[in-house]
Order: C-alpha cells, then structure tokens, then sequence
C-alpha cells in the first residue's frame, strides 16, 4: 500500500479535480484506519503539492453550511511527477 500522502496525489494522475472530502471518500476503503485520516491533514496535504507545483486550484464553492471546498487537479508538470514517481 502506498503511503496516504503518495495515495492522495495518485488520484490526481488522471486528471480530475478533488477537494478534500471527495479525496477522503475516494481513500476512506484503504487509509481510513490511518492517524493522519482527517480532514485538516488532508488540506495541509493538498496545499503543499500545489505550493510545490503538482496541482493548482481548478474551482471553489461554498457549500450550504457556508463551508468553502477548494477542488485542485494536477499540472501538467504534476501530472508526469507523479507518473513517473509513485507506481
């Protein structure tokens, strides 16, 4: 099993975009047992591949209980990164 930060940026190889909740219903089956399996963690998560240029913001909504969902999808740059290095 990858590791859930290598796990996170996997779904985003092909293409589509994600917030945070969708990651987590996308990893709940493998990494839900996982300490670090909470919402804030994958936040912090999905906002340092995209400081370090492997996803960007593609949206962003409010829900309706006024909660803001960011949605990244991965780079081009991103897209070939995480192809070439996380089998």
């Amino acid at each position: 099993m990858l590791p859930m930060n290598y796990a996170i940026l996997k779904l985003f190889a092909d293409g589509k975009t994600y917030d945070a909740d969708k990651v987590m219903v996308e990893l709940k089956p493998k990494y839900a047992n996982f300490r670090a399996f909470k919402k804030p963690s994958i936040v912090e998560s999905l906002m340092a591949a995209e400081k370090n240029g492997l996803l960007e913001q593609a949206s962003f909504d409010l829900d309706d209980l006024d909660e803001l969902h960011v949605y990244y999808r991965a780079t081009d740059y991103g897209k070939d990164m995480i192809n070439q290095y996380i089998r």
